[in-house]
C-alpha cells in the first residue's frame, strides 16, 4: 500500500494519519489528505501536526491536500475518519479515489452503512436509513472495499491540521464478513509499525456494538447537561437513566449476534475510571458542530423498530438530543429527518 490518503484529518483522523506518515521511510508512501476549509489550508501550507508526550513541540508530516478525491487519485489505503454527519458529502469523492483492490478503513462511531451487509438472522442485510439516506454512502463506498475499525484512543485537534495524542493507542480492526485476509494483516502491520496496538477481530460487528453501548448514552446526556462524564455517572438518577437506555440496546444486541456480558454498571465504572472528560458531542455543540446523533442513537432506535422492540428509553434521550441539536442548528430540522448536516470548519 504505497498511496495512503486521510479523509477527515481532525482528531481520529489526524493522529492516524500523522503516525503512519511519520512511521514511513522517505519516498515510500504517496501521501495525502481530503479536507476543506481552515484544515486544508492549513494542511497546505504546514503539513499535519503530531503532538505527543515525546514531542511537546509536535512533529510535522508532509502530504499533499485537496478539497476533491479526483485531485489526489486512485488510493491503495483510505482512512475515513470523519463525524457521521459529513459521511454522505464525503462518500463521492472517496468513489473517486477507489480502485478494485482499494481498502477503506473506516474509524468512526456508531453503527456503519454496511454493518448487516454480512449478517444472518432477523437483521440480514438490513438497510439502515438513519445513517445511509438512500443508500448514498454505500453507492459511493461499497462494502467489499471496507475494513472496519474500532478506535479505543483519544485525541483533540488544537488547531486547524494540529492534533494532540491524549491517550491511549489501542484500534480494533476486521472484515465486514469476518474472515482473517491478507489487506486486513497488511493494514494491521502499517498500523503496529506506526504504534497503535492492534487486534485483528473475527466479528467487528460485535466490537463496534459494545463500544456504541456506551457512547450511545454518554455522548447525548452530556450535551444535553453541558456536563463531563463524572458528573453524569455521580447522579444517580442520570446514571440510572443510562442504565434504562443500555438494557434496551443490549436487548436489541443479542437479537442479532451482538450480546454483551457486562452490566451497565460494569461499563459505567470502567467510564468512570476516565475522571472528568468531554465526550465528543459535547465538544461538538460547543464548537458549534453538527452532532453525531443518528449513528449513536437513531441506528440504534430504527434497529429495534425492525426487531418490533420498544425502546422508550432510548426513544427519550434521541428526542430530547434531536430537539436540543435542532434548536441550535446542528441537527436536521422538523420535517426533514434524514438531511444530511455537513459540519463547519
Amino acid at each position: 500500500m504505497n498511496r495512503v490518503c486521510i479523509v477527515g484529518a481532525g482528531a481520529i483522523g489526524g493522529l492516524i494519519g500523522a503516525r503512519l506518515g511519520l512511521d514511513a521511510a522517505p519516498g515510500t508512501i504517496e501521501f495525502s489528505a481530503l479536507a476543506r476549509g481552515a484544515t486544508l489550508q492549513a494542511l497546505q501550507r504546514d503539513g499535519l501536526r503530531l503532538i505527543d508526550a515525546a514531542h511537546p513541540d509536535g512533529q510535522c508530516v508532509a502530504l499533499r491536500a485537496a478539497d476533491r478525491g479526483d485531485e489526489l487519485g486512485e488510493q491503495d489505503l483510505v482512512v475515513v475518519a470523519v463525524k457521521a454527519p459529513a459521511l454522505p458529502a464525503v462518500a463521492s469523492q472517496v468513489a473517486a479515489m477507489l480502485h478494485d483492490r482499494t481498502a477503506v478503513l473506516v474509524a468512526m462511531n456508531g453503527v456503519p452503512w454496511w454493518f448487516f451487509d454480512h449478517a444472518s438472522g432477523p437483521c440480514a442485510g438490513l438497510h439502515l436509513a438513519s445513517v445511509d439516506a438512500g443508500d448514498v454512502v454505500r453507492s459511493g463506498i461499497p462494502t467489499r472495499h471496507v475494513i472496519g475499525c474500532v478506535v479505543h484512543a483519544s485525541a483533540v485537534g488544537v488547531a486547524p491540521a494540529v492534533v494532540r495524542h491524549v491517550r491511549g493507542d489501542g484500534l480494533i480492526i476486521g472484515e465486514p464478513a469476518g474472515a482473517s485476509t491478507p489487506r486486513t494483516r497488511s493494514v494491521a502491520e502499517r498500523l503496529e509499525r506506526a504504534g497503535f496496538a492492534v487486534t485483528v477481530s473475527p466479528h467487528i460487528q460485535r466490537d463496534i456494538w459494545f463500544k456504541l453501548w456506551g457512547n450511545m448514552t454518554m455522548n447525548p446526556l452530556s450535551a444535553l447537561t453541558l456536563a463531563t462524564c463524572d458528573r453524569l455517572l455521580d447522579d444517580p438518577l442520570v446514571r440510572a437513566f443510562a442504565s434504562a437506555v443500555m438494557a434496551e440496546a443490549q436487548a436489541i444486541g443479542a437479537h442479532f449476534g451482538c450480546d454483551i456480558d457486562q452490566t451497565p454498571d460494569d461499563r459505567h465504572a470502567l467510564t468512570r475510571k476516565l475522571g472528568a472528560f468531554k465526550t465528543s458531542m459535547l465538544q461538538d455543540l460547543e464548537a458549534g458542530r453538527a452532532l453525531e446523533l443518528d449513528a449513536l442513537a437513531g441506528a440504534v432506535r430504527e434497529i429495534g423498530a425492525h426487531l418490533g422492540l420498544a425502546t422508550p428509553n432510548i426513544d427519550a434521550l434521541f428526542g430530547l438530543t434531536r430537539v436540543l441539536g435542532q434548536s441550535k442548528g446542528l441537527y436536521p430540522g422538523a420535517g426533514e429527518p434524514g438531511a444530511p448536516v455537513v459540519p463547519s470548519g
